[in-house]
């Protein structure tokens, strides 16, 4: 598939974002992280900036952005209408949550109860827009059960990262988002590995014989292309990355999103001050490149079967 720019910036800045907001109001709500009106404001500031931006960056690539509002009328059989939905329920009820925090200095009660809501609309946010991806039976591989736990493992690995990054900032104190993200990172290196050994090694289902419906019929093999130059269905359908840069680009991807944070965050474990601060901030940069990285990738490397009629094995 041709990888969108408003479609990558959607996935990672949303992403990163609802990851943020979960694990700040979490940790907060249990006590696990100080009420600090400074964090409070960077947090909730930076988060819904995020889900912002990339909920806006996703519209762009519509072909009429002003006619968005009318997807989420679709909620009962399309997961891009779920999304929709979801994500603007969690506006209201976690600026709820961060009116207590910030300008009353109380989450418990009805502003607690505003913050669970809050943490369970934005991880099922991030759950329908994996969905968006996985259930599309036209791209194999987007059509597995990793892709959605892959989006919900880098969502909270990327939050976890900087919710590190801005605890040091305000000098708060305590190594729970540091070990959070040290757990986090190689998990979703873990899981993403998975994704990518899965879509190397199984084969897909789909071939030119199941999509002419002449596969009964014994081998079936293309007498001539269906157009003698290329064209947008190409173009946007059968987007084509070559192997060598593809293993390129993914080891890219795992130094810049798991090796190079997980390494700074063990130092900011093992330092502090200045120094811990600093790391904890190339942790963070180091990890939105990454995240550019992967998911141009997971864009690029996935093909639509309606390249079996262009010459395309499955």
């Amino acid at each position: 598939m041709h990888p969108a720019l408003s479609v990558i910036i959607f996935t990672t800045a949303s992403g990163t974002g609802y990851g943020l907001l979960l694990l700040l109001i979490l940790l907060n709500i249990n006590g696990y992280l100080p009420a600090s009106r400074g964090l409070g404001i960077a947090g909730f500031g930076i988060s819904l900036t995020l889900i912002t931006v990339g909920l806006l960056a996703s519209t762009f690539h519509l072909g009429h952005p002003e006619r968005a509002w009318r997807a989420l009328s679709q909620w009962r059989s399309s997961w891009l209408s779920r999304e929709g939905v979801v994500a603007v329920a969690t506006y209201p009820v976690a600026l709820m949550f961060a009116i207590g925090w910030i300008f009353l200095g109380n989450t418990s009660g009805i502003w607690g109860l505003s913050g669970f809501a809050a943490v369970l609309l934005a991880g099922l946010t991030v759950a329908c827009t994996g969905m968006i991806y996985a259930s599309l039976k036209t791209i194999p591989q987007w059509n597995t059960s990793l892709t959605p736990i892959n989006y919900l493992a880098l969502a909270l690995t990327g939050g976890a990262v900087w919710l590190m990054a801005l605890t040091q900032l305000f000098g708060l104190g305590g190594n729970l988002p540091a070990l959070l993200s040290v757990i986090l990172l190689p998990l979703a290196w873990a899981l993403k590995q998975s994704y990518w050994t899965l879509i190397d090694k199984v084969p897909s289902q789909h071939t030119i014989g199941s999509a002419t419906g002449l596969g009964a019929l014994g081998e079936v093999t293309l007498l001539e292309p269906p157009h003698t130059e290329p064209n947008f269905v190409q173009k946007e359908m059968g987007f084509k990355v070559a192997r060598r840069h593809a293993a390129k680009l993914r080891k890219t991807a795992v130094v810049l999103a798991f090796i190079l944070p997980l390494a700074f965050t063990v130092g900011v474990l093992l330092t502090g001050g200045l120094l811990a601060t600093l790391l904890a901030l190339l942790a963070a940069l180091s990890l939105v490149a990454g995240l550019l990285t992967e998911r141009w990738l997971f864009f690029a490397e996935a093909t639509h079967v309606s390249m079996l009629y262009y010459g395309n094995k499955g």
